[in-house]
């Protein structure tokens, strides 16, 4: 059973949360789906934080 979740918020913590569960897709551990992500900056923004965080 898959468990669909949301993250609000996608500062340190929740960029960090995302990494976790993309790092967990395809293992034994219980399957989770990020289904939406709540925050103020566009979709572009955030993809940009994701992908050259300096701090991860």
């Amino acid at each position: 059973m898959t468990v669909r979740v949301g993250i609000n918020g996608f500062g340190r913590i929740g960029r960090n949360y995302l990494r976790c569960v993309l790092e967990r897709t395809g293992t034994a551990a219980a399957p989770l789906e990020v289904v939406a992500v709540n925050d103020v900056t566009s979709p572009a923004a955030l993809a940009h934080l994701l992908t050259y965080d300096s701090t991860y």
